[in-house]
Protein backbone atom coordinates (compact mmCIF):
# COMPACT_ATOMS: atom_id res chain seq x y z
CA UNK A 1 0.00 0.00 0.00
CA UNK A 2 2.84 2.45 1.06
CA UNK A 3 4.51 1.94 -2.48
CA UNK A 4 1.36 2.94 -4.20
CA UNK A 5 0.57 5.87 -2.63
CA UNK A 6 4.28 7.11 -3.21
CA UNK A 7 4.04 6.27 -6.66
CA UNK A 8 1.15 8.31 -6.87
CA UNK A 9 2.13 11.26 -4.75
CA UNK A 10 5.87 11.32 -7.13
CA UNK A 11 3.30 11.45 -10.17
CA UNK A 12 0.93 14.22 -9.02
CA UNK A 13 4.35 16.44 -7.67
CA UNK A 14 5.88 16.02 -11.16
CA UNK A 15 2.36 16.90 -12.56
CA UNK A 16 2.12 20.15 -10.56
CA UNK A 17 5.58 21.33 -10.04
CA UNK A 18 8.00 19.87 -13.02
CA UNK A 19 6.08 20.48 -15.84
CA UNK A 20 8.24 22.89 -18.32
CA UNK A 21 5.11 24.82 -20.50
CA UNK A 22 5.34 26.67 -23.34
CA UNK A 23 4.86 30.12 -23.21
CA UNK A 24 6.99 32.90 -21.50
CA UNK A 25 6.96 36.70 -21.78
CA UNK A 26 10.64 38.61 -22.03
CA UNK A 27 11.20 41.85 -23.14
CA UNK A 28 7.58 42.64 -23.55
CA UNK A 29 7.12 39.68 -26.28
CA UNK A 30 5.59 36.82 -26.05
CA UNK A 31 7.38 33.64 -26.70
CA UNK A 32 5.16 30.94 -27.20
CA UNK A 33 8.17 28.39 -27.79
CA UNK A 34 10.51 29.44 -25.17
CA UNK A 35 9.85 27.03 -21.89
CA UNK A 36 11.49 26.96 -18.73
CA UNK A 37 11.53 24.82 -15.42
CA UNK A 38 9.66 26.07 -12.54
CA UNK A 39 12.42 24.75 -10.40
CA UNK A 40 15.09 27.24 -11.96
CA UNK A 41 15.50 30.11 -10.04
CA UNK A 42 16.14 33.43 -11.92
CA UNK A 43 17.32 36.63 -10.08
CA UNK A 44 16.82 40.05 -11.32
CA UNK A 45 14.68 38.56 -14.27
CA UNK A 46 14.00 41.98 -15.72
CA UNK A 47 17.33 41.91 -16.73
CA UNK A 48 17.13 38.69 -18.70
CA UNK A 49 16.53 39.03 -22.46
CA UNK A 50 14.97 35.70 -24.11
CA UNK A 51 14.54 35.10 -28.39
CA UNK A 52 11.79 32.33 -28.57
CA UNK A 53 12.21 28.56 -28.93
CA UNK A 54 14.75 28.47 -25.58
CA UNK A 55 14.58 25.92 -23.37
CA UNK A 56 15.76 26.03 -19.44
CA UNK A 57 15.63 23.41 -17.96
CA UNK A 58 15.47 21.64 -14.34
CA UNK A 59 17.47 23.23 -11.32
CA UNK A 60 19.35 25.95 -12.52
CA UNK A 61 20.75 29.13 -11.63
CA UNK A 62 20.31 32.23 -13.52
CA UNK A 63 21.49 35.57 -12.39
CA UNK A 64 20.79 38.20 -14.24
CA UNK A 65 21.90 41.88 -12.54
CA UNK A 66 24.41 43.23 -15.50
CA UNK A 67 21.95 41.52 -17.85
CA UNK A 68 22.06 38.17 -19.78
CA UNK A 69 20.69 37.52 -23.31
CA UNK A 70 20.06 34.16 -24.91
CA UNK A 71 19.66 33.91 -28.05
CA UNK A 72 16.47 31.67 -30.26
CA UNK A 73 16.55 28.02 -30.12
CA UNK A 74 18.99 28.09 -27.34
CA UNK A 75 18.92 24.59 -24.93
CA UNK A 76 19.97 25.43 -21.07
CA UNK A 77 20.30 21.64 -19.61
CA UNK A 78 20.06 20.83 -16.29
CA UNK A 79 22.35 22.35 -13.08
CA UNK A 80 23.29 25.09 -15.04
CA UNK A 81 24.75 28.96 -13.77
CA UNK A 82 24.97 31.72 -15.55
CA UNK A 83 25.97 34.36 -12.93
CA UNK A 84 26.51 37.81 -14.66
CA UNK A 85 28.33 39.01 -11.17
CA UNK A 86 30.48 37.79 -8.80
CA UNK A 87 32.36 38.81 -5.55
CA UNK A 88 34.91 35.74 -4.44
CA UNK A 89 37.39 38.61 -4.63
CA UNK A 90 35.67 40.87 -2.72
CA UNK A 91 34.87 38.39 0.10
CA UNK A 92 38.88 37.36 -0.19
CA UNK A 93 39.98 40.76 -0.44
CA UNK A 94 38.07 42.38 1.89
CA UNK A 95 38.21 46.02 3.07
CA UNK A 96 38.72 44.88 6.53
CA UNK A 97 41.67 43.06 5.69
CA UNK A 98 43.10 44.78 2.94
CA UNK A 99 41.75 48.65 2.95
CA UNK A 100 40.91 48.08 -1.01
CA UNK A 101 37.64 49.79 -2.39
CA UNK A 102 35.09 46.97 -2.01
CA UNK A 103 33.80 47.94 -5.58
CA UNK A 104 36.81 47.55 -6.85
CA UNK A 105 36.72 43.90 -6.28
CA UNK A 106 33.70 42.66 -7.64
CA UNK A 107 32.89 41.93 -10.91
CA UNK A 108 30.07 42.60 -12.90
CA UNK A 109 29.63 42.07 -17.21
CA UNK A 110 26.55 41.33 -18.93
CA UNK A 111 26.44 37.54 -20.73
CA UNK A 112 25.50 36.68 -24.26
CA UNK A 113 24.49 33.61 -25.44
CA UNK A 114 24.35 33.31 -28.96
CA UNK A 115 21.34 31.71 -31.17
CA UNK A 116 21.13 27.51 -31.29
CA UNK A 117 23.56 27.18 -29.01
CA UNK A 118 23.98 24.12 -26.18
CA UNK A 119 24.94 24.36 -22.82
CA UNK A 120 25.30 21.19 -20.64
CA UNK A 121 24.74 19.88 -17.26
CA UNK A 122 26.71 21.49 -14.64
CA UNK A 123 28.14 24.08 -16.69
CA UNK A 124 28.89 27.55 -15.16
CA UNK A 125 29.16 30.24 -17.72
CA UNK A 126 30.51 33.59 -15.92
CA UNK A 127 30.12 37.33 -15.97
CA UNK A 128 31.28 38.88 -19.52
CA UNK A 129 31.08 35.51 -21.63
CA UNK A 130 29.98 36.03 -25.23
CA UNK A 131 28.75 32.35 -26.74
CA UNK A 132 28.72 32.49 -30.18
CA UNK A 133 25.77 31.01 -32.41
CA UNK A 134 26.07 27.45 -32.10
CA UNK A 135 28.07 27.21 -29.57
CA UNK A 136 28.19 23.87 -27.56
CA UNK A 137 29.04 23.87 -24.11
CA UNK A 138 30.04 20.31 -22.89
CA UNK A 139 28.97 19.12 -19.18
CA UNK A 140 30.97 20.43 -16.12
CA UNK A 141 32.53 23.17 -18.08
CA UNK A 142 33.75 26.57 -16.21
CA UNK A 143 33.34 29.21 -19.00
CA UNK A 144 34.65 32.61 -19.02
CA UNK A 145 35.69 34.57 -22.28
CA UNK A 146 34.25 35.43 -25.76
CA UNK A 147 34.07 32.69 -27.76
CA UNK A 148 33.12 32.00 -31.74
CA UNK A 149 30.34 30.88 -33.60
CA UNK A 150 30.30 26.83 -33.76
CA UNK A 151 32.82 25.95 -31.03
CA UNK A 152 32.49 23.10 -28.89
CA UNK A 153 33.89 24.08 -25.57
CA UNK A 154 35.42 21.79 -22.70
CA UNK A 155 37.08 22.10 -19.30
CA UNK A 156 37.27 23.92 -16.36
CA UNK A 157 38.59 26.62 -17.30
CA UNK A 158 36.69 26.33 -20.72
CA UNK A 159 38.82 26.13 -23.87
CA UNK A 160 38.06 25.61 -27.56
CA UNK A 161 38.10 21.70 -28.34
CA UNK A 162 36.47 21.50 -32.09
CA UNK A 163 34.20 22.60 -34.15
CA UNK A 164 30.18 21.68 -34.01
CA UNK A 165 30.38 21.58 -38.11
CA UNK A 166 32.80 18.73 -38.46
CA UNK A 167 30.66 16.50 -36.25
CA UNK A 168 27.40 17.60 -37.72
CA UNK A 169 29.16 16.92 -40.79
CA UNK A 170 29.71 13.12 -40.40
CA UNK A 171 26.39 12.68 -38.28
CA UNK A 172 24.31 14.40 -41.54
CA UNK A 173 26.85 12.02 -43.91
CA UNK A 174 26.16 8.98 -41.65
CA UNK A 175 21.51 10.00 -42.11
CA UNK A 176 22.16 10.18 -46.02
CA UNK A 177 24.27 6.32 -46.02
CA UNK A 178 27.32 7.77 -47.55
Amino acid sequence: MRAWVNRWRRRAWRLLFFRVLFGEQSGGQGLPGTRISPSTCIEHEDQLLLADAVFIGHFNFIEASAGVTIGRGTQVTNFVSIVSHSTHRAVRVAAELSGAELGAAVIRAPITIGERCFIGPHSTIEAGTVLGDGTLVAAHSRVRGQFPDFAVLAGSPARVVGDVREGDARWLRGLRGG
